[in-house]
């Protein structure tokens, strides 16, 4: 079976070198750990409509989703506490929301025909399975950077608390491979359908992360092209359908103009030198990247 990675943002950066520069400033820290927070308490609210959706079959998924719901609620339970002990924000994150977005993408599941319940059922093991992939590598990437950060008594307890969650994300990884693994050898037919929901999940995913990672100059060309990916990965009779749907609220997104404008404002409020001489030149750098991209 194919083994899809996270992808790295546009201008190459991987997950550790982001979470270096996110672990030296405290600003930016507090935010994503009540990014995490976020989407933890909204997992548990997108797992309950999984399990809704199933009606208790097969019984072993929805004892396993049950108790996925229960370990997701712990860990928003844990961040909560931690953020409200560091005196940080804990209302919805600023910026694009990376589950709002990978949500946005995914077409609503309308169909009632039974003899469809699988597929949807694969569709959503594949969703889970790649969000919680780049959950892993975002904890990991974390913990990595704050044993490397200085070991204050903050970033000893954010240390701490992520190295609980993390064994966890790791263990809803494997069981999310185990179950896409189970269902595609049921026969040919299944295996493919699996492999064609991981490559489809995989751009959904990537797509999603991206836009709530990059406000830089040219994104907007950076998200065509991003679903274009996805479009890409479906049967070409949906194709015409899905990218008249959703190519122009991503290319005309008014919380894009919104998050650079706060971005900015943040920036010259906090020294108007350097958003001159730092932040400006980093926006337009943005533009540098959507051509090398082409």
């Amino acid at each position: 079976m194919t083994v899809s990675y996270p992808s790295k943002l546009h201008n190459g950066m991987n997950a550790r070198e982001i979470l270096k520069r996110v672990v030296s400033n405290r600003e930016i820290h507090l935010i994503t750990l009540n990014r995490y927070r976020y989407n933890e308490q909204r997992s548990c609210k997108d797992l309950t409509d999984v399990i809704e959706k199933l009606n208790g079959q097969p019984k072993e998924l929805v004892q396993d989703l049950s108790r996925h719901v229960s370990d997701e609620a712990r860990h928003a339970m844990w961040l909560t506490d931690l953020l409200v002990d560091l005196g940080a924000d804990i209302g919805t994150p600023p910026g694009v929301s990376y589950i709002d977005e990978f949500e946005r993408l995914i077409e609503p599941d309308t169909n009632k025909d039974p003899s469809q319940i699988e597929e949807g059922l694969i569709y959503a093991l594949a969703a889970i399975n790649v969000t919680e992939k780049r959950g892993c590598e975002y904890f990991s990437a974390h913990i990595h950077a704050l044993r490397n950060a200085p070991q204050t008594e903050e970033n000893i307890k954010i240390r701490e608390t992520l190295e609980k969650i993390f064994p966890e994300e790791a263990g809803h990884v494997r069981w999310g491979n185990s179950w896409l693994t189970k269902m595609a050898k049921k026969s040919p037919k299944y295996q493919e359908k699996v492999e064609q929901a991981k490559r489809k999940y995989t751009a959904i995913e990537n797509a999603a992360y991206q836009a709530g990672m990059d406000i830089m100059a040219g994104a907007e060309l950076r998200r065509l092209n991003n679903i274009m990916d996805i479009t890409n990965t479906l049967p070409v009779w949906e194709r015409p359908q899905y990218l008249m749907q959703y190519l122009p609220a991503s290319l005309l997104n008014p919380q894009l103009q919104q998050t650079r404008f706060q971005a900015a404002k943040r920036a010259w409020d906090k020294n108007p030198q350097d958003f001159i001489e730092k932040f400006v030149p980093m926006f337009l750098d943005g533009l540098n990247s959507s051509k090398s991209a082409k």
